[in-house]
């Protein structure tokens, strides 16, 4: 039976014949100032609350799922209790069409001030 070599992979690669000497690594770097300098420095510039709100929030949202070669998804919520859902090219286009509307109907939104209660 004959022997049979190493077989021609393109992943192998050849081993050195003998051993060789490793490169010197490069002195580090010398950055930065003294130790004690970051207990002196300068203030943050965070700030320590939150970012004061314009009065806005959130009412209504409408989130489109389209990912390619797949059907569109999308659903329309309102905090006013509205919930809906499409699936299909043609529905998911009627429910933007349907979510524009609703925001110019939706209770929470139009001012109720000056109208006559029943």
């Amino acid at each position: 039976m004959s022997t049979q070599g190493r077989p021609l992979l393109k992943s192998l690669t050849d081993t050195p014949a003998g051993p060789h000497a490793a490169e010197a690594a490069a002195p580090p770097a010398a950055v930065g100032g003294p130790k004690g300098a970051a207990r002196k420095g300068v203030p943050s510039a965070l700030r320590s609350g939150p970012h004061p709100g314009d009065g806005r929030y959130f009412i209504a949202f409408l989130h489109i799922s389209a990912p390619r070669g797949a059907t569109p998804t999308a659903t329309s919520t309102c905090l006013c209790g509205r919930n809906r859902s499409a699936i299909g090219h043609r529905k998911v286009l009627a429910l933007i069409e349907d979510h524009n509307t609703h925001r110019d109907t939706c209770p929470l939104r139009t001012r109720q001030e000056g109208r006559t209660a029943a």
